[in-house]
């Protein structure tokens, strides 16, 4: 993995876990917590679904849907 991509990924994960601790009223390591034990951050993190690159905002409705169903679409 190159630092680009890891820093995409840092990047988003930080994102991510600011929009869960706002909607969710969770502390940030609950968040970070929920964000790592996710099949969502799986996805990030395998660079052949090319989930990094996308916005924050797409990455955030699949963990919503994830933690709502119980896993991502």
């Amino acid at each position: 993995m190159t630092n680009e991509v890891r820093f995409l990924i840092d990047s988003l994960v930080e994102q991510l876990v600011v929009m869960v601790v706002e909607e969710y009223k969770v502390s940030v390591p609950q968040a970070l917590e929920l964000l790592y034990n996710s099949q969502l951050y799986e996805k990030i993190t395998d660079l052949d679904t090319g989930l990094y690159y996308q916005s924050a905002g797409y990455n955030y409705k699949m963990l919503r849907h994830e933690m709502k169903y119980g896993k991502i679409v």
